[in-house]
């Protein structure tokens, strides 16, 4: 079964048994070890005892056969080898039985041990076999052996590790879920408010945790997401009720052309109807062609970057233009953008500016500093016009879509209140500012862009 089909207490609980069950196997291996080694050295000491109080009688010549009586408590098989390699004394239980061992303690030790299986010694197991050397008239050798200990020592032992380490799984993997299942509470609390977030109330908003923790931090920066998103939902039916209405007023007066002709198509003067039919179909085309752009422009698709001087680049939409326009162009100025989106954005200024001037529009071109933002230096582009100006607490409202503070006026001059956002955004997109100045007398944009090394 995949992980992928638990839930996160699920996949938690289980890691976290996993991961003690393995340290608790570890450990357990590592405590049989050091408890294995311990004692087998407790034993290997008992049976070089056995050796010493056995060596004891050789030395003193009290050798018999069987070897003489040994504690209760210190009872082991023991050989005693003569400095010839024949067996000359043993226990009872290796009566007439070749040596259990060859090996040789090595000087000046005196006392050697090895585990040693498949010997003379009965039971199938491995025993610890201790050899100690005794001088008379010769080397004679010492053999004392007893059974060697299982990995685990004693059944009690591994028995109580298992069942420890079940026991201490099973709490700290209860332990865990319980945890998670509390830290996990108000994630659920925000998923569930998320579903009650439709398009029809997004001003609701998830709960956020008293503890300033992780989950603190993402209920915050869901609903700064959910604000963002109510924002965005806000301006789309702004932008959508705005768009409806500036299409239905040339549709409405193509219909009433239209119609008026069928009822009298006698009396209907073709050229004349396509006369009055056409600034119609252009209001429409402008409108389709400015959101375009804007649908372009939201989507944060970049045109292609070239290096652009604005001396010309201006100079050639001033040259498309009506109007008397007055030029105080510097040389040399050049920035890094999309050449037809800086075009445009040139082109509507100066038309917003034309379309409000009294009888001069001034545009000025010249290098800027002092702008953090710029560290290389500023581009500015100043667009005046002679006309009324715009109040300073409309200054941000031109730039919304579809926004015309004289709407009769500019709606003759085929203005449809596009044309500043769209500047507004392309300036934005090349990373500059697009902003309303004070002046003397009328409106003064100021276009400020990066300039390019």
């Amino acid at each position: 079964m995949k992980l992928g089909n638990y839930s996160i207490r699920g996949r938690l609980a289980l890691f976290t048994g996993l991961a003690v069950g393995a340290l608790c196997i570890v450990f357990s291996l590592v405590l049989l070890v050091a408890l294995n080694r311990m004692a087998t050295r407790s034993l290997t000491d008992e049976v070089t005892a056995v050796g010493e109080l056995t060596a004891y009688y050789v030395d003193r010549g009290e050798l018999s056969n069987p070897l003489p009586p040994i504690p209760q408590d210190l009872v082991r098989p023991v050989q005693v080898v003569d400095p010839h390699g024949r067996v000359v004394a043993a226990t009872k239980d290796l009566q007439g039985r070749p040596a259990m061992a060859h090996f040789l303690p090595r000087s000046p030790r005196r006392v050697a041990s090895q585990v040693v299986c498949d010997s003379i010694l009965t039971g199938g197991r491995c025993h610890v076999v201790v050899a100690q050397q005794v001088y008379r008239d010769g080397n004679w050798t010492i053999y004392s052996a007893a059974p060697a200990l299982p990995f685990y020592v004693y059944p009690g032992v591994i028995a109580i590790l298992v069942v420890g380490t079940a026991i201490l799984t099973l709490t700290v993997v209860c332990g865990a879920r319980r945890n998670v299942t509390s830290s996990l509470r108000p994630v659920e609390a925000i998923r569930s408010q998320l579903d009650h977030i439709r398009s029809t109330n997004p001003g609701r908003r998830v709960p956020v945790p008293t503890a300033k923790d992780e989950i603190y931090r993402l209920a915050r920066s869901v609903n700064q997401t959910l604000d963002r998103l109510e924002s965005v939902l806000d301006q789309q039916r702004r932008f959508c009720s705005d768009a409806s209405h500036e299409l239905r007023t040339p549709i409405t007066a193509m219909r009433t052309q239209l119609e008026v002709a069928l009822m009298a198509p006698e009396d209907t003067d073709v050229p004349q109807l396509c006369d009055a039919v056409l600034p119609s179909i252009e209001r429409l085309q402008a409108i389709a062609s400015d959101l375009q752009t804007l649908t372009r422009l939201d989507t944060g698709v970049p045109g292609d970057r070239q290096k652009v001087d604005l001396c010309e680049l201006i100079t050639m939409e001033l040259g498309a233009s009506n109007g008397k326009v007055v030029q105080r162009l510097l040389p040399g100025v050049t920035v890094l953008g999309d050449r037809s989106g800086l075009g445009r954005l040139v082109g509507n200024l100066v038309q917003n500016a034309q379309r409000h001037a009294s009888s001069t529009v001034t545009v000025t071109l010249r290098r800027g500093n002092g702008d953090p933002r710029f560290p290389l230096g500023i581009a500015e582009v100043e667009v005046l016009d002679d006309g009324d100006g715009i109040a300073a607490d409309q200054r941000e409202t031109v730039f919304r879509r579809f926004t015309r503070l004289d709407t009769a006026r500019s709606r003759v001059a085929g203005g449809v209140g596009l044309g500043l956002p769209i500047a507004r955004q392309i300036a934005e997109s090349h990373g500059g500012t697009l902003t309303i100045q004070d002046s003397d007398r009328g409106a003064r944009f100021v276009l400020r862009l990066p300039l390019h090394s």
